[in-house]
């Protein structure tokens, strides 16, 4: 396995940097902020390079994968973040958070109350932080039910 971190590592730092060189080609305009909008993506190219390097350095001697159970929890995981990200414009924020979070929370720990609990106050806490604190414009419901 070694061979193969060296070799995802040599196409990362490759990708990283076409990434960087195409980053310093965002046009700034006269009037915009000291940062600017090349930074932001200075840093993701800058940290996937850095990690790229790493696999290169030093990779992993050996790896266990995992077994058929969690291949599938990590496919279910997947089917519910692709039909929340579905389902949150049609149905509204909160509806579809406290599903996709139940079901989450269950897949992470098997525990039927605690994660139908945690579903409920991410749903309901994150839409009052996007709401509330950082002013997002959400639709907390379908539009049918005046969201």
């Amino acid at each position: 396995m070694i061979r193969g971190d060296r070799i995802l590592g040599a196409v990362l730092m490759v990708l990283a940097l076409g990434y960087l060189l195409s980053a310093a080609t965002i046009q700034t305009s006269f009037i915009s902020d000291p940062v600017g909008p090349r930074i932001f993506p200075y840093i993701i190219g800058s940290v996937v390079l850095l990690c790229a390097l790493f696999l290169v350095v030093k990779p992993d001697p050996e790896v266990e994968w995992p077994g058929p159970g969690m291949a599938l929890k990590m496919l279910l995981a997947l089917v519910v973040l692709v039909a929340y990200a579905q389902t949150v414009r049609p149905l509204g924020f909160i509806l579809p958070t406290i599903v996709a979070s139940g079901v989450l929370s269950y897949l992470i720990s098997p525990r039927a109350v605690p994660a139908a609990l945690a579903g409920l106050g991410l749903g309901l806490g994150l839409y009052g932080l996007f709401k509330l604190v950082l002013g997002l414009g959400l639709h907390p419901w379908p539009n049918a039910f005046g969201g």
